[in-house]
């Protein structure tokens, strides 16, 4: 698999190549491209260079799970070693001489090798340590590790490891304190075990493989001693660090074990589809033979669960189920660890295989994600693709109450649905769906009862509670179609009233359909004002054209003018709702006070119900929030009374959002509370809840609620999930993940995404690529704020490549572009961060973010002259000199950005870049310039912080650099007492410290 890397043309380009390369994370491609890097070293017929691509090719097999190469790549450098010692110099002696644990390690890992051989390889490493004068720790631990994994003299040759003093050649800290750890653990003390972890779980010992590897073994003693919400924490950051990692198949698969062992079976099957990759590249079969375990119990945990059928990803090549996937994987796993058996001569491994599948389930369930999902919700959600794919038929949502019995009679369950539905019960769904299965059935049987009508009648009914359904999904091309149809067959039954129902609801969401996709581009403001005229035009249009089919239709039944009536009020009322236009309420009032006259007149009390909510919703639209409320609370008076009872869960929703409106966070929280109370008393599609749910966790957000707003968002996604609005649940999700990440749950905002970003519809590419980008967008940030700098800047640069050809939009583009300027600088990439930022500029210009830009080149100019010091001031000055005239543009065009001003923040920035750089002089007059245009600090908050930062680092560069303590003490004691008497105490209390340090010193 050649790669289409240019090949280096000299030493020089083949080290940047090497370079480059080891950027690159674990797997094939970083292998392949060892290899042909190691290729190309030879032809330059110099051993350094050679040597350098032999040591990135072997820790690319290391590292990638391909334990059979390894050692043939290390004898070629042991042998150059031999031949050409003064070829190595310190550091690349150092790095061989680490390399022979790595072969031992790898040897340990193929049945096929020998246990003779084994030990004769660390024979080899015990002469050449000694005969490099070498300490022996490092031998002995590796001679534990094989004692271990034979499972014979393992106290003695633990003993002979752990007693003797670390050598610079020694396993780091964090991987010894791994094996000593698992010692303990073997042992079954599961609590010594955990203590010994303690400094690699908490991270403050670590390497590359750590703490991830610990964290895996850690995760059953933690839950097995009560560390249930430790257990959980490390999962989702120990879990992340080792995915769809080959060299760390056996860490996913303990992960996996840990799933099925906490009741999280559902989310096991998700990552197991997420590291289906290992199934085929793991090359190592001691690394095999760990996760096929891992993905084996919970194999078994689902099966026993009764979801045998499911399907899961596993080996690539055909479709696999829990029972085939679990066979096959067990004949696998069976005969590697025989093999590894055969081999060392003991059933150690057999033995440790049947005790992780013989476990009991530890507990009945630990949330791990804010996204649990159970194998019913996946057994549905794989129903719900069947039947996309034609294969199957989508499971219908579960409702939390169960319907009135249906009729068995057919005549008597067509009645009986045409009278709810009359009434706009929600059970009537209930009756609609069985008919639909009913007549879908081989041998239907129309009735012959006059009372029933037609069999045309019914299909025409079918269609248009299809078209209603999807509406509401905002499938508004697709209702129109669906009522077209039964518009027809209405006529052809002889039901005219009926069939000019269907056409007046087909008109509305015709008028609905969007006029087109928004911009968020330069030229929004007149793309957005030509949608809203084109959309109040057709809503016009719709409004007139359901009045001639009420005027021109004869005969009509109480219950359908009631409805023509309610559609034409429903028309004007989106057209206000699009226009916001308040000459557009009177007519709305208007069509609203002949649907109630009519409506209680014929005693219809849910039309009477429907007319007081599009009342209290068009004043609301018009700002009379007050008389909005006075209309909800009569109507929740007369549902109370008269009923019907289902509409209350909608009245209290409508007045909750109307006390948020009115910044009354109390009393919208009691309303939504109690109108999710009352929700639970119907079938899940008959009220919006996933609105109540959205709408509650705002009001949780103005009570100062913000971990309880997070519990709303998920549920109110997981609604929306139900009622199959997936756009609207992945926006839900989207600002669950986004409030994550502001309250500094980084994991959970990162196990979230990950989850979404995984779903089906989202990886074949039918999610909005702009919703799937804005998770991605909150992703990286999150990966950023985790301190995972190196997956945050890639997944940026992939986001910020994909959104350059966002024609449409770009203005996210600049902020995207930005956002990957500045995490390319933080790792020191200055040349590809300029470029990114040339990028966001050029979309600046098309879409200003002033304040983005701004920001972006400031931290620009700062990491620049911090990271190089003098040479990096001319970048960072020209930098600041861009954001000037970015600053001088938001100036002339009246822009005022949300945070600190643009002029002063930047006269801030040229103090710090200079005093960086060493220009101390400079860096003091720019922060003496940014004291002034911050101005002096009033009792309010807002500016107190910056102007005492700008005193805090004048008072450094000033008192310490320019070696005038005196001159900066008389600005900080100045500045004590202003902010003491202003009571800003904590900026006052920096300040003071700042001063005393400096008298000390003095």
């Amino acid at each position: 698999m050649p790669t289409d890397a240019p090949h280096p043309q000299s030493t020089d380009e083949l080290l940047h190549a090497l370079q480059e390369n080891h950027r690159r994370p674990y797997g094939r491609t970083r292998t392949v491209t060892a290899e042909e890097l190691v290729d190309a070293a030879e032809r330059f017929d110099e051993p350094v260079p050679l040597i350098h691509a032999l040591l990135e090719l072997q820790e690319a097999y290391t590292y990638g799970s391909d334990p059979r190469k390894s050692p043939v790549v290390f004898a070629r450098l042991l042998t150059l070693f031999d031949e050409q010692p003064d070829a190595f110099d310190e550091r690349l002696r150092h790095q061989l001489f680490w390399r022979f644990k790595w072969v031992a390690n790898a040897l340990i890992a193929l049945p096929e090798i020998p246990l003779t051989s084994l030990r004769q390889w660390l024979g080899e490493m015990r002469d050449r340590y000694e005969k490099a004068g070498l300490g022996l720790q490092p031998y002995y631990g590796q001679a534990y590790q094989l004692a271990a994994h034979v499972g014979e003299d393992t106290t003695l040759a633990y003993e002979l490891w752990a007693a003797r003093r670390r050598t610079p050649l020694s396993d780091c800290e964090a991987c010894e304190i791994r094996e000593r750890a698992l010692h303990r653990a073997d042992a079954g003390d599961d609590e010594r075990a955990l203590e010994i972890w303690a400094p690699v779980l908490a991270g403050k010992e670590s390497c590359q493989e750590e703490p991830a590897r610990s964290v895996s073994y850690a995760l059953l003693p933690l839950v097995r001693t009560g560390r249930a919400d430790r257990a959980r924490e490390l999962h989702l950051a120990g879990y992340r660090a080792c995915r769809r990692n080959p060299g760390m198949a056996g860490e996913v698969g303990r992960h996996l074990e840990f799933c099925a062992l906490t009741g999280n079976e559902g989310r096991g099957v998700e990552l197991l589809a997420e590291n289906r990759n290992l199934f085929d590249e793991v090359d190592s079969p001691l690394d095999l033979l760990h996760f096929l375990t891992g993905v084996e119990v919970l194999l078994s945990r689902v099966e026993s669960l009764g979801h045998g059928e499911l399907p899961v990803a596993g080996y690539a090549g055909r479709a696999w189920t829990v029972a085939s996937l679990r066979a096959e994987v067990r004949e696998r796993g069976e005969g590697l660890a025989a093999r590894f058996d055969t081999r060392n001569g003991t059933t150690l491994h057999s033995g440790h295989r049947r005790e992780r599948l013989d476990r009991a389930p530890l507990l009945d369930a630990l949330e791990l994600t804010l996204r649990s999902r159970g194998l019913d919700d996946l057994a549905e959600g794989a129903s719900r693709t069947d039947a996309a794919n034609g294969s199957g038929t989508a499971a219908a949502p579960t409702a939390p109450r169960t319907v009135e019995v249906l009729p068995e009679a057919l005549p008597e369950l067509i009645l009986r649905a045409r009278e709810l539905d009359e009434l706009g019960h929600p059970d009537a769904r209930a009756c609609w769906a069985r008919l639909r299965t009913l007549v879908a059935a081989p041998g239907y049987t129309h009735p012959d009862d006059p009372a029933v009508g037609p069999y045309v009648q019914l299909c025409a009914d079918l269609l248009s509670d299809e078209a209603n359904r999807a509406a509401e999904r905002d499938e508004f091309a697709a209702a129109v179609e669906l009522q077209e149809e039964a518009a027809g067959l209405y006529e052809d039954a002889g039901a005219p009233g009926d069939a000019a129902l269907a056409r007046a609801c087909a008109l509305l969401a015709a008028a609905e359909i969007p006029a087109g996709t928004p911009s968020e581009g330069g030229s929004e403001g007149g793309e957005g004002e030509a949608r809203t005229e084109a959309m109040a035009d057709a809503l016009t249009e719709a409004h007139a054209g359901v009045v001639r089919l009420h005027e021109e239709t004869p005969g009509l039944a109480p219950y359908v003018e009631g409805r023509l009536l309610r559609l034409r009020a429903s028309a004007l009322g989106l057209r206000l709702q699009a226009s916001g236009d308040q000459e557009h309420v009177a007519p709305v009032l208007a069509e609203v006070e002949r649907l109630e006259t009519f409506a209680l007149r014929h005693s219809i009390d849910g039309q009477v119900s429907g007319a007081k909510l599009l009342r209290a919703g068009t004043y609301a639209l018009s700002g009379d929030l007050p008389a909005a409320v006075t209309e909800a609370d009569a109507l929740r008076e007369r549902l109370t009374e008269h009923g019907p009872a289902w509409h209350l869960p909608r009245v209290l929703g409508l007045r909750g959002r109307l006390q948020l409106g009115l910044r009354d966070a109390s009393a919208a929280y009691a309303d939504l509370t109690e109108g999710l109370r009352l929700a639970a008393a119907w079938p899940a599609d008959a009220v919006d809840t996933g609105r109540l749910h959205g709408d509650l966790a705002e009001a949780c957000m103005h009570l100062g609620r913000p971990d309880e707003a997070l519990t709303q968002l998920t549920r109110a996604a997981e609604a929306e999930l139900r009622a199959e609005k997936r756009t609207d649940a992945f926006c839900a999700y989207s600002n669950a993940a986004q409030l994550c990440l502001d309250l500094g749950r980084i994991e959970d905002c990162i196990a979230l995404l990950d989850s979404l970003l995984t779903e089906p519809d989202v990886a074949a590419g039918k999610v909005d690529d702009r919703l799937v980008a804005q998770l991605r967008l909150v992703r990286a940030r999150a990966l950023h704020a985790g301190d995972d700098l190196k997956a945050a800047t890639a997944e940026f640069v992939t986001l910020a490549a994909e959104s350059a050809g966002w024609e449409d939009d770009p203005g996210s583009h600049a902020m995207i572009a930005a956002e990957t300027a500045m995490l390319l600088a933080e790792s020191g990439e200055f040349e590809r961060a300029g470029e990114a930022v040339g990028r966001a500029l050029a979309a600046h210009a098309l879409a200003p973010r002033h304040e983005q830009l701004s920001n972006c080149l400031r931290e620009l100019a700062r990491l620049q002259a911090q990271q190089e010091g003098p040479d990096g001031l001319d970048a960072a000055l020209a930098h600041l000199a861009t954001a000037g005239r970015i600053a001088d543009e938001a100036r002339a065009a009246g822009f005022e950005p949300v945070g600190r001003s643009l002029d002063s923040a930047l006269a801030y920035e040229y103090g710090r870049v200079n005093a960086y750089a060493g220009q101390y002089d400079d860096a003091l007059a720019a922060l003496e310039k940014a004291l002034a245009l911050v101005g002096e600090p009033g009792p309010e908050a807002g500016g107190a912080g910056e102007w005492a930062e700008c005193v805090r680092l004048a008072g450094i560069v000033e008192g310490v650099y320019l070696e005038r303590p005196a001159a900066a003490l008389t600005r900080l004691d100045a500045a004590v007492d202003r902010l003491a008497a202003l009571g800003h105490t904590d900026e006052r209390d920096q300040l003071a410290s700042l001063a005393a340090q400096l008298r000390d010193e003095a």
